[in-house]
């Protein structure tokens, strides 16, 4: 009797974490910018933050996407849980493909989608991008939901220091010139590159696709000097240049490592 009882309690405990857990990745929050809702996945901390501070944290990501032409093709590489992916598809009607390796956000990244009805405009891209296709290991420094900081096959962060991984798992990498050749995707109109750590590599692996986009927002870290000037040289030879910020977009901010180029 007393053994059914304890299995009863047990059955009743997991019964109840396993509810709550539904629960919590059900839990959303609703942000409206220029008229626009948007009704974003927030099953964490983390995700709330970046929900909340979706018209704050990076002005000049909003401002850059805002000045799309309407039904541009976009590449969101490093797409996390797809803010700016979202806010392409839905402020100015483009054709989304939204990169992004880690299955912690994949799991909000397509609860976001399908929260705003644009199953038909952003395409997932479950690969990490490098130079080159092939196998190889994604290095993460978090587990949770919205977590950033994790790198395709080094352990070097975004500062080129050593990265302290907590989890990784196998993973299939791709370039962008192979995501046109082999995957037969459109060429995009716009690249944005938020990748922590192997921005470099990735645009070494974008000889064709960067000479015919109309703009690429990339963040490159003030702190590794090397690698920022190399990857300017990569986008300057590919014909793109960088614009200059105007202080009306970076407001609460001390400056930016985000990068905007255009043709």
């Amino acid at each position: 009797m007393k053994f059914k009882i304890i299995l009863k309690s047990l059955y009743k405990m997991f019964f109840f974490s396993e509810n709550f857990v539904n629960y919590v990745r059900k839990k959303t929050i609703l942000i409206e910018r220029n008229g626009i809702e948007y009704n974003f996945s927030a099953p964490n901390q983390l995700c709330r933050y970046r929900a909340k501070t979706f018209s704050s944290k990076e002005p000049e990501t909003l401002f850059w996407i805002d000045s799309f032409l309407e039904g541009s093709i976009f590449w969101d590489i490093g797409a996390n849980i797809g803010l700016y992916s979202i806010h392409a598809a839905k402020s100015r009607n483009c054709q989304v493909f939204a990169f992004e390796p880690s299955v912690f956000n994949l799991e909000v990244l397509s609860r976001n989608i399908f929260l705003n009805n644009l199953n038909n405009d952003i395409t997932i891209m479950p690969f990490a991008v490098n130079n080159i296709m092939g196998k190889g290991i994604l290095n993460m420094s978090s587990e949770n939901w919205g977590g950033a900081l994790s790198t395709f096959d080094k352990t070097y962060g975004e500062n080129g220091e050593e990265m302290k991984i907590i989890y990784k798992y196998p993973i299939f990498s791709i370039s962008l010139d192979e995501a046109v050749q082999n995957l037969k995707l459109d060429f995009p109109d716009y690249v944005k590159i938020d990748v922590d750590g192997i921005e470099l590599l990735i645009l070494q692996g974008a000889t064709d696709v960067l000479c015919r986009i109309k703009g690429l927002l990339i963040e490159i870290s003030e702190n590794w000097e090397i690698r920022k000037l190399t990857c300017e040289d990569v986008l300057e030879k590919s014909g793109l240049k960088k614009m200059s910020f105007n202080s009306e977009y970076l407001k609460g901010r001390d400056g930016s490592p985000n990068q905007i180029w255009i043709r």
